[in-house]
């Protein structure tokens, strides 16, 4: 009886394997990740809903006898409170604002022309609008819009639901997830996923209150200016701020073009305003709510809202910057800190 010629050959073929099977296994997961980004998407976005949630729920829950999964139903009553009190006070009037702006469009687009000599931008969009109004392709149009409008309600109503049951208990799927680490790593696991959470929270925070900051102050700076439509412009500009960079740019077109329909100096005067509160976001908000928020290095922010943008379309550009804290995180923590055993400060682990 004759044993292996070379013994070690055997194990060498069986190591082959084992790491061809594990870079199909890599490969298959990275593919099936791919395939459902939006799902994950939208998984992420349940996340900031419950993080959201339970920022507000937890001093109700600390401070009052109210039992925890009650304080978060009272967390989103309040914010549902909260939504329809704005629509009730400020919905109305920011609707007409909004329809009286859509109505002035080819006034705005007429004063491009003007100011700018785009001639044939007018011919264009003129040009569009025939072929969408013009028998099947209206038909087609109506249709289509009509679809995405459902499928983003449809994602929107997912995303709420899934973020309360979140928020309801996060411990079960804490624990879902720690089950899949192996026992000797769940407690840095343990403290990977709490700095995540307390970072997302901060930057959470941090976001709405430039958010209203920056709208407020559009709106006011329209209103002196005398620019039609300044609550909904304001109201557009403190909502497209969730996306760093290109929000604000987005916003200030539909304004800088109202203005051009008066003159260019008020044009001017409006780009100006825009120049100015992002500056006094940059240097007063922003640094104010940084000591106790997150912050991003605006270079990787930039990259970040490019990068998901492209990769994942509007839901990717949306949720890019909360993304790109959730990297800055992981990198710091597992690479930085436990690979390369440096010092570094993690956002969210020092709370």
């Amino acid at each position: 009886m004759t044993g292996p010629a070379n013994p070690g050959q055997g194990t060498g073929l069986w190591s082959a394997a084992r790491l061809l099977v594990l870079a199909a296994a890599i490969g298959a997961g990275a593919l099936l990740v791919w395939h459902l980004a939006q799902v994950l998407l939208l998984l992420f976005g349940s996340v900031l809903v419950a993080i959201l949630l339970r920022s507000i729920a937890g001093p109700v829950a600390r401070h009052t006898p109210i039992p925890d999964r009650l304080a978060v139903a009272s967390a989103a009553l309040l914010i549902l409170v909260l939504l329809v009190g704005f629509a009730l006070l400020l919905g109305a009037q920011i609707r007409a604002q909004g329809t009286a702006l859509l109505e002035r469009l080819p006034d705005l687009v007429r004063a491009v022309e003007d100011q700018v000599g785009a001639d044939a931008l007018g011919e264009w969009l003129d040009q569009q609008r025939g072929q969408g109004l013009a028998g099947a392709d209206l038909v087609a149009s109506l249709a289509g819009y009509t679809t995405r409008a459902i499928t983003a309600a449809a994602k929107l109503v997912v995303m709420l639901a899934a973020g309360i049951y979140l928020a309801l208990n996060p411990a079960l799927y804490l624990n879902g997830i720690l089950k899949l680490v192996p026992p000797s790593r769940q407690q840095m696991a343990r403290y990977t996923v709490s700095a995540l959470g307390q970072a997302l929270k901060l930057w959470l925070v941090g976001q709405l209150a430039a958010m209203m900051v920056v709208g407020a102050l559009v709106t006011l700076g329209l209103t002196v200016l005398e620019i039609p439509s300044a609550l909904a412009l304001g109201f557009m500009a403190g909502l497209f701020e969730f996306v760093p960079f290109v929000g604000p740019v987005a916003s200030a077109l539909p304004a800088v073009a109202s203005g051009l329909t008066d003159s260019p100096r008020s044009a001017l005067w409006v780009a100006g305003l825009y120049v100015l509160v992002q500056q006094a976001e940059g240097m007063l908000i922003l640094p104010l709510l940084q000591q106790r928020t997150v912050s991003l290095p605006p270079v990787l922010t930039i990259f970040a809202v490019l990068s998901f943008g492209v990769l994942f379309g509007p839901l990717g550009l949306i949720l890019a910057t909360p993304l790109a804290v959730v990297c800055l995180v992981l990198v710091k923590k597992l690479w930085m800190c436990e690979v390369l055993h440096e010092k570094v400060s993690v956002p969210g682990e020092e709370a």
